[in-house]
């Protein structure tokens, strides 16, 4: 009797479980891509390429902000350490207001 008690405790566990994974996004993706079968190779691949030159784009541009603002930062951290440019800085500085 306690075999049996056991095995009914372990069915009752495995539903909710199976339930849980089988409700898992990896395996509705999974089911969809079985169903779906192929991909259309005209519209998808032309979309995606669309895609990857905007993303290549978008890369090449914040490259190029990312090194002007190195620059900036490594020309910022030259004033700080070198003594003479700290104290000659605020007399070059524009006044403001007349």
């Amino acid at each position: 009797m306690g075999a049996a008690v056991i095995i009914l405790i372990a069915f009752a566990l495995m539903i909710p479980l199976t339930a849980i994974v089988l409700d898992s996004p990896v395996v509705r993706a999974w089911v969809e891509r079985m169903q779906g079968g192929k991909l259309e190779e005209g519209a998808d691949l032309k979309e995606l390429s669309k895609k990857v030159g905007i993303l290549e784009t978008e890369v090449e541009t914040v490259g190029r902000q990312l090194a002007q603002i190195q620059e900036e930062h490594q020309y910022m951290q030259r004033l700080l350490d070198d003594p003479a440019h700290r104290a000659a800085a605020p007399k070059s500085l524009p006044k403001s207001g007349s």
